[in-house]
């Protein structure tokens, strides 16, 4: 099949955080559309708590809870099958936390061992069973339904940092369809692994890198009815989606268009968790300058730019792979 250039499609604004949050990262929507967004807070003390927003459908805050509990820094959310629990990943203490997202009462969910554990993304099962990648010890843990203690499904090298910035392996994953294979981003390494799976309770056989070079920065992932990989891609600032067969690349949406005059950035500028929202794909930008606080040394292309955010974003581009089947 022959292709043309990349059509990119056009990057909207879909939500605003209030004056003073910053930093989105994960993002999840219940069945009435309504959006959910959890803040790495970097820019609070420590001590406090964190910050989940909640948007309608159309994007306008309905409401900020603070998270009982947490520390500021969270870094996924999901709604999980059947309970309908909010389940959140808190990085910098390191537990799943079940969070009403109303109140901002919580529960610890799940919890893990280790040494500097560095819980990331979160996926399930057909059944359940909870999946939260580590991003520092190269490890996807599991836990069942219910909660409580994790084991270590899956251990693996190629689920480990090894060229910061930032020092972030296993990051967002999505299991596909029929649940034959288990995908994971390894952000540092600019690598999409693959982990086929079978049995019940599903069983892990050897990981292997399906594809190199995704992008820059692969982060969060999320896969479609045809089972094509829909990655955000940090530092190219844009949305990949490559097929599941071999890899290839078959569409590249959305990039970075500079700095509005509110200090919002235009387009993607950190792209870095997604989520299907009828016709669109939602992403947050988490806009973060980490040469601000790991050093020079640390600076990524978006770093400048990133300085200048004033507000922090959610962008919507459309659900469409231009010149592909749908």
């Amino acid at each position: 099949m022959r292709m043309n250039a990349f059509d990119r499609g056009k990057v909207e604004r879909f939500a605003t955080l209030p004056p003073g949050e910053a930093y989105p990262e994960g993002i999840d929507a219940d069945a009435e559309g309504n959006v959910y967004v959890v803040t790495v807070g970097a820019n609070k003390p420590d001590t406090s708590p964190g910050s989940l927003f909640v948007f309608d459908p159309n994007g306008k805050l309905l409401r900020t809870v603070h998270t009982e509990g947490t520390s500021p820094w969270l870094l996924d959310l999901r709604f999980q099958p059947n309970t309908g629990k909010l389940l959140v990943v808190d990085y910098q203490n390191p537990k799943v936390f079940a969070v009403d997202p109303k109140t901002g009462a919580t529960s610890v969910f799940m919890t893990v061992t280790g040494e500097h554990p560095g819980l990331d993304g979160l996926t399930f099962d057909a059944d359940g069973n909870v999946y939260v990648t580590d991003a520092h010890q190269g490890i996807i843990w599991r836990v069942g339904k219910e909660g409580g203690a994790a084991t270590a499904w899956v251990t693996s090298p190629l689920l480990k940092p090894t060229r910061p910035p930032p020092a972030i392996g296993a990051n967002g994953l999505a299991f596909n369809k029929e649940h034959t294979a288990l995908f994971v981003a390894n952000t540092a390494q600019d690598t999409i692994i693959k982990i086929p799976v079978s049995g019940s309770p599903l069983e892990p056989g050897t990981p292997e890198v399906f594809v190199n070079r995704a992008g820059g920065g692969p982060d969060g992932i999320i896969i479609d009815e045809h089972d094509n990989l829909w990655i955000a891609c940090n530092q190219s600032d844009e949305v990949m989606v490559v097929e599941p067969k071999q890899g290839r690349v078959i569409a590249k949406l959305g990039d970075f268009g500079g700095i509005d005059k509110d200090g919002a950035p235009i387009g993607f500028l950190w792209s870095n968790s997604l989520v299907f929202h009828g016709d669109d794909v939602l992403v947050t930008n988490l806009s973060v300058d980490i040469s601000a606080a790991m050093g020079l040394s640390m600076r990524t292309v978006d770093s400048p730019w990133a300085a200048q955010v004033k507000l922090h974003t959610v962008s919507k581009i459309k659900k469409r792979i231009p010149g592909f089947p749908e």
